[in-house]
């Protein structure tokens, strides 16, 4: 059996390509940092569903506080902490002292 030189010519093409493709795909660019990236793209697209599910709610509650008056004056009395008329609050909370 002999070798002639296009056969090995050959041989050792297809084993430097096949030694080119395993160091590429090994590399810090190669199938590794390919998955992580996907990983990457997956999480930061179910973050901004999350933030524009939180912003579409947000849009919704100044929607309703422009057009209602009665959510008006919820949010009016719970942030300024007032009591309509004949109404009582009580407050509960953990006191200072035990």
């Amino acid at each position: 059996m002999t070798v002639t030189f296009p056969k090995l010519a050959g041989a050792l093409l297809v084993l430097g390509g096949l030694s080119y493709a395993f160091v590429e795909l090994s590399g810090p660019d190669g199938v590794h940092a390919m998955i992580e990236k996907r990983r990457q793209v997956r999480d930061l697209e179910a973050e901004n569903d999350r933030l524009q599910r939180e912003i579409d709610l947000k849009r919704q509650r100044i929607e309703r506080l422009e057009t209602d008056p009665a959510e008006q004056e919820i949010e009016i009395r719970r942030r300024l902490k007032l009591a309509g008329p004949n109404e009582k609050v009580f407050i509960i909370g953990e006191s200072g002292e035990k």
